[in-house]
């Protein structure tokens, strides 16, 4: 987006110390600068308009060279987009824990698309039906983790078989075990919540 990236640059000049926020991470050293109320326009003749706020991050920390044995630095920049202004209460919470964990859910995608599953963007006239693909390569991703990493689930899929150990998961994720008015007599009844560690 280089209009955005144009207004930060132009904005970023008048930045005040509300601005900014500095902090360690870790072992990390973050500086993060943002500039709320950018005016971002797009569409047809430019027509249609949102109000933007950028964040950015700038990282550094110390890594051992494995080579020559000596200290060197190194450096990153993230950068953030929302819907929401930037603050210094706020920023850390959205940036580090919030967007970073968006990563997270990304690379669930990059394994569909990379890694076997051979999942694309599928364009059809039929918007339920390029839903239903979505789902379905979730749901099959999902069977395959399952199947990947639980020793448990070994039993149950013997015994159902692939087809009755399906209709198990979709019954379980799809909460069709839980009585309805059971759950609401319990949640009337006075209860506490501990942590286990």
């Amino acid at each position: 987006m280089p209009q955005v990236w144009q207004e930060y640059r132009g904005l970023k000049k008048l930045l005040t110390e509300e601005d900014r926020y500095a902090q360690m991470w870790g072992d990390r050293k973050q500086e993060f600068h943002w500039v709320n109320d950018i005016e971002y326009w797009y569409g047809p003749n430019q027509s249609k308009s949102l109000t933007l706020h950028m964040v950015v991050c700038d990282e550094s920390w110390e890594v051992i060279d494995g080579k020559t044995g000596q200290r060197a630095e190194k450096h990153l920049r993230h950068v953030w987009i929302s819907d929401l202004p930037f603050r210094k209460e706020t920023v850390h919470t959205r940036c580090n824990l919030g967007g970073r964990h968006r990563w997270a859910i990304e690379e669930g995608f990059l394994v569909e698309k990379r890694q076997g599953y051979c999942y694309e963007h599928c364009y059809a006239y039929d918007w339920q039906a390029m839903r239903g693909y979505h789902f379905l390569m979730r749901i099959g991703h999902l069977l395959n983790v399952l199947a990947q990493f639980s020793t448990k689930l070994v039993k149950a899929f013997k015994e159902k078989g692939p087809q009755g150990f399906i209709e198990f998961v979709r019954t379980t994720l799809s909460g069709l075990w839980l009585d309805s008015s059971e759950v609401q007599r319990r949640l009337r009844l006075p209860f506490q919540l501990r942590l286990l560690l």
